[in-house]
């Protein structure tokens, strides 16, 4: 939630720049050393954890494909909504 507006007003990057960037800098640390920690503590559920994988790896390539042809703006712009909502959702909630 913050490294995308760090990367674009921090170090000047477009917004697609700056998506790409924040995927590939989480990728493999919460990917692969966060799980394990979890795993072995006996805190995942394998069958449901491998369902959500199939729809992140559908949905991100689909989403990552669909966001190239958005005009950077659009793009700043549906992230910037999707981030009031959840800021909303939080204040509200008890």
């Amino acid at each position: 939630m913050f490294l995308i507006p760090i990367l674009v007003y921090g170090y000047g990057m477009d917004q697609k720049g700056a998506q790409g960037t924040s995927i590939a800098t989480l990728l493999l640390p919460i990917g692969a050393l966060a799980f394990w920690k979890y795993y072995s503590a006996g805190h995942v559920d394998v069958k449901l954890a491998a369902i959500m994988a199939i729809g992140f790896f559908v949905g991100g390539y689909f989403g990552g494909s669909w966001a190239q042809f958005m005009p950077n703006l659009v793009l700043r712009r549906v992230f910037a909504v999707c981030l009031v909502g959840i800021a909303v959702k939080m204040f509200l909630q008890k």
